[in-house]
């Protein structure tokens, strides 16, 4: 999979389950390029988005809801996810 159907992918995912005022998602796999265990087919990607609902549930809750909705693409193609909510 390429990163922008991986981003497309995600962005689809995270509009149905959760309610998104706007979501900007961005490849940061260049911070993982030289570390140890780092794969060619998974990205880093930086997720900033604003959601009264997410902003209302503790850090905690609003993170593993995200993950929960990302559950293959975690698994499969994204080595890791900054989350940032507004």
């Amino acid at each position: 999979m390429d990163i922008n159907e991986l981003i497309a992918i995600v962005k689809k995912k995270l509009e149905s389950q959760i309610i998104i005022e706007n979501i900007i998602i961005q490849d940061k796999s260049f911070l993982h390029k030289n570390h140890i265990g780092n794969q060619p087919n998974k990205f880093h990607l930086k997720i900033s988005l604003k959601s009264k609902e997410l902003r209302k549930m503790k850090k905690i809750d609003s993170n593993k809801k995200i993950y929960k909705a990302l559950n293959k693409e975690m698994k499969n193609f994204i080595h890791s996810l900054q989350i940032l909510i507004d």
